[in-house]
């Protein structure tokens, strides 16, 4: 076969995307394989927050600017799906304000939870109308502030929310294997994105905004589009995650939640797909071994950690990655071993044309 055949220029496209899937599934696999139950629900929660962060990698990474508000986007998914999923024998005990039809009828969790994620993609837009006209560290406290009023908000609708309560009783049907098919699309819509005509113009306001401008580049209208749709999949990820926990708290979708899906995208690389998966991976299995330390393990000595060891151990690696590797462990590239990116960004950038 000839170096430079179609076949190849293809493949070189999109290895990325072949090796992030296979990876993926391959540590699903072997985790599932092993059937220890704690394992099991730790990646699970894993893959959940995997496509969180390759939802923060949509926007973040391709526009460059720091969002704090993804969160709430998540909250907002989990209570939609919730409020159509849960039993209706509890829906008027802990949630009855809810519109009469929602009180009387339960949905299916599948297209319950696409309906969650079109509500939060719904509140992105229109929210995402007046922040995306923000630039830099205006648009970071911005997407906080926003953040900030929605948990709020869920906090004191209590006839909706339970309040500081919890809404109980949700199907608890996201297994490893629903996380994995969840998180491959995500992956897949990620990648699409980054390479069609929006992502490549958002990329370019992201380098130089004011020439982006002068190309002809809507940067606003790009920086919705990135917001829109990385919504949606927090959307998803928030009704996985109700329906993982069987349950759902106000306070779940705050501060804690936040920083560690930042820290995840910022610690693989917050430019490239490749830092989102490798960095969710990366820190989701330092998290679980410390949290076995915490528990204690006998290596013929006792070796047993304080508590919240797990939240010190993620601080010194994020500080950690910010002194000595900015760029995160991938260095803010994709993965296309064994070819060079240039060939396929190249290659790329011709079909674009």
């Amino acid at each position: 076969m000839e170096p430079n055949s179609p076949f190849q220029r293809t493949l070189r496209e999109f290895w990325p995307l072949i090796i992030l899937s296979a990876l993926v599934t391959a540590v699903v696999v072997i985790i599932q394989a092993f059937g220890d139950p704690i394992i099991s629900r730790s990646l699970t929660e894993a893959l959940i927050r995997l496509v969180v962060v390759v939802a923060l990698f949509i926007f973040i990474g391709n526009s460059g600017l720091m969002s704090f508000g993804h969160i709430a986007f998540m909250m907002i998914g989990a209570y939609a799906t919730a409020w159509q999923t849960m039993p209706v024998m509890t829906k008027g005990i802990f949630a009855p304000g809810l519109p009469q039809y929602l009180l009387e009828n339960s949905h299916h969790w599948i297209p319950a939870t696409l309906i969650g994620g079109v509500a939060a993609s719904v509140v992105a837009l229109v929210a995402g109308l007046a922040l995306m006209r923000l630039s830099g560290i205006a648009a970071s406290i911005g997407t906080f502030a926003f953040l900030m009023v929605f948990y709020s908000f869920y906090l004191q609708w209590s006839t909706w929310t339970a309040g500081q309560s919890s809404l109980v009783g949700l199907p608890m049907t996201t297994t490893p294997w629903v996380g994995l098919v969840f998180s491959l699309v995500a992956i897949v819509v990620a990648f699409f994105y980054a390479r069609s005509r929006f992502g490549l113009a958002l990329r370019a306001s992201r380098e130089d905004a004011v020439a982006a401008q002068a190309s002809g580049v809507n940067v606003q209208v790009q920086r919705l589009i990135a917001f829109v749709v990385s919504a949606f999949l927090c959307g998803l990820a928030g009704g996985l995650y109700g329906h993982f926990l069987g349950l759902l708290t106000v306070d779940t979708f705050y501060l804690p939640l936040t920083f560690i899906t930042i820290a995840m995208l910022v610690v693989g690389g917050m430019n490239s797909l490749s830092g989102a998966v490798v960095g969710t991976l990366f820190i989701s299995f330092a998290i679980e071994i410390l949290r076995v330390l915490e528990r204690g393990v006998n290596v013929g000595v006792s070796v047993k950690l304080p508590a919240n060891s797990a939240e010190v151990g993620l601080g010194i690696i994020l500080l950690l990655v910010l002194i000595f590797r900015r760029t995160g462990i991938t260095r803010n590239q994709e993965i296309y071993w064994p070819w060079k990116p240039v060939v396929a960004v190249s290659s790329v950038t011709r079909r674009q044309s």
